[in-house]
């Protein structure tokens, strides 16, 4: 290892007489001499590297692909769209969720090329600062890990409300503060001391989500077809009356058109966190491998999660139904999956979905803690934070970035209070409406660029691992439909007669975004003098031979039966 110290830096692999052994061939665990010298060739040295650790690839292939099924999937999916199903109609959420998923699936292409090429962690402020301009790693990283550690604070403090569903039953009231505090010490926990924990709690949470909603398709298709206690064969009945496009906002087709835009918004935000798996490219192992599987995977989240579940609700539930209106409840009580199980006369399902949405509010958290940590990891890396946040554990956990990160989840007990504090705490969450937003908007002009650079560079797309389609025409078609959405996602408070729509609070959480991003990036580009980047100065290859050398040395694992067969297949 000296000699490697003596001969190594930015520009140049070390030298070896024999080719160094980066994964253990018994274990399928990388050696702690790989880790560094992943880390050696993106620090510059191998000083820096040895002197605060590097990350580890510690999420094997089912941790990676179920994180794509099922990760950052949190209370949205089971309550906030009954907002948009009340005030679009059946058909508008279908389309809406189904339109929304397609560009997401074109972003999940672009950014699984490149995660495939270059599988670092916290990856997207680097391949912005890579491919792009620095400034734009910068605005992306920061805006990322602020809206990372608002929406942990969100779906802990929403994890605490669920609670309340089965609290309000019994005798004693405990106070939501020491739910809080619960469920903070539990994220923690399972993102402090090793990455496979964490892994391994997002491997069942997800396998909680998916069995769930699987389990909720098939019983709405039973009650849609008469099979439930009451016997009455549903069909389309909802889509008939109150009919399958609600007027939003203004009457006619102009109504039943904003209507449709509405639930594009809704779903944009539903969506958030996808790129989850990117993030964790990192940490992966045998990421050429895993990461493009699971983001094959994506496609299989949004019809089943989205799409599917979608049209589920439009038969099971009326969009005028007085409990879906009222928004009264706690919990299970405001999700239209309930609402639909209570109208059909089972008793005992809400409960249980109930457990369901609780497990999704401390998933997301866990899985939000994790995103932060790791944003704040790649800022580090690309010095456009304090170098201290690299320093990790000899587990290889970035344990300062995951306590920074953590120590945000301390604003979720503003939302206890009543009056300016609990105010306080909605302005943070507006402060992360569209972030999700310009990071996807960020990766596909990434992506633009390092399509750019690949064909710059002389390198031919054919021979790359993972190859997306049609690019890049797919890039340009997410970037256009997320900007739109960005554009447009406040129109409620231009429209009405004599701006009876207007408000002023609605206006900021809708447009707030837009300035600090651009802020984000104005600074970091006056006070650095940072330059747009050519294609064919792009840096695409740092960090590339250290990865390249694993390639080879990951276990081959081959099924011995057909329960192997299967599984191997799913994870």
């Amino acid at each position: 290892m000296e000699k490697d110290k003596e001969t190594y830096n930015v520009n140049e692999s070390p030298t070896h007489s024999n080719p160094p052994v980066f994964v253990d061939p018994a274990t399928g665990i990388e050696s702690k001499s790989g880790r560094i010298l992943e880390a050696g060739e993106i620090y510059g040295n191998l000083e820096e590297a040895e002197q605060y650790g590097y990350v580890t690839r510690g999420l094997k292939s089912r941790h990676i692909q179920f994180i794509a099924l099922g990760g950052t999937i949190g209370t949205g999916l089971f309550l906030g769209i009954g907002s948009a199903f009340k005030n679009s109609g059946p058909l508008s959420v279908l389309l809406g969720y189904s339109f929304t998923g397609i560009a997401i699936f074109a972003m999940m292409q672009c950014l699984g090329e490149m995660a495939t090429w270059l599988p670092l962690p916290g990856s997207i402020p680097q391949f912005c600062a890579r491919y792009v301009d620095d400034a734009m790693g910068f605005a992306v990283g920061w805006n990322n890990w602020y809206s990372s550690s608002i929406t942990l604070c969100a779906e802990i403090s929403a994890a605490s409300v669920v609670i309340g569903y089965w609290e309000k039953a019994g005798p004693d009231h405990v106070n939501v503060a020491v739910w809080i505090s619960i469920i903070i010490v539990l994220v923690v926990c399972l993102n402090i001391f090793a990455v496979s924990i964490y892994g391994e709690a997002e491997f069942v949470f997800a396998s909680v989500k998916i069995i769930t909603i699987v389990g909720l398709l098939i019983m709405a298709f039973i009650i849609d077809l008469g099979g439930g206690p009451k016997h009455d064969r549903l069909g389309f009945r909802f889509w008939k009356h109150p009919g399958p496009m609600k007027e939003y906002a203004s009457t006619g087709n102009t109504g039943r058109f904003l209507g449709l835009f509405n639930v594009l918004v809704n779903a944009a935000f539903s969506y958030g966190g996808v790129e989850l798996v990117a993030v964790a490219a990192g940490e992966a192992e045998n990421p050429r491998k895993n990461i493009p599987k699971a983001v094959r995977r994506v496609f299989w989240r949004i019809l089943f999660f989205y799409v599917l579940g979608s049209l589920a609700i439009g038969v099971l539930v009326s969009s005028s139904d007085p409990h879906l209106l009222s928004g009264d409840g706690v919990g299970a009580a405001q999700s239209p999956w309930v609402i639909g199980i209570q109208n059909a006369g089972i008793p005992v399902l809400p409960s249980i979905i109930n457990a369901v949405i609780l497990t999704s509010a401390s998933s997301s958290a866990n899985a939000f803690l994790y995103t932060g940590s790791r944003y704040l990891f790649a800022l580090a890396q690309n010095k456009q934070a304090p170098r201290f946040l690299l320093r990790c554990s000899k587990a290889g956990v970035p344990y300062i970035c995951v306590a920074v990160t953590a120590s945000i989840a301390a604003l979720t007990y503003l939302s206890v209070g009543k009056g300016g504090a609990e105010t306080a705490f909605a302005w943070f969450q507006n402060l992360t409406t569209i972030a999700s937003l310009f990071t996807w908007c960020s990766i596909c002009i990434a992506y633009i660029q390092f399509h750019k650079a690949l064909l710059a560079q002389g390198i031919d797309r054919n021979t790359l691992v993972f190859k997306s389609k049609f690019q890049p025409y797919t890039a340009w078609f997410a970037l256009i439909y997320f900007a739109m959405i960005i554009i447009f996602n406040g129109f409620k408070v231009f429209v009405g007669q004599h701006h009876q729509n207007w408000n002023v609070t609605d206006f900021l959480a809708a447009y707030i975004g837009i300035p600090i991003y651009l802020l984000l990036f104005a600074f970091w580009k006056i006070f650095k003098r940072t330059k747009w980047i050519s294609p064919v100065n792009a840096d695409i290859q740092t960090g590339k031979a250290a990865l390249d050398a694993e390639d080879g040395q990951w276990p081959v694992e081959n099924p011995r039966n057909i329960i192997e067969r299967i599984w191997f297949w799913i994870a």
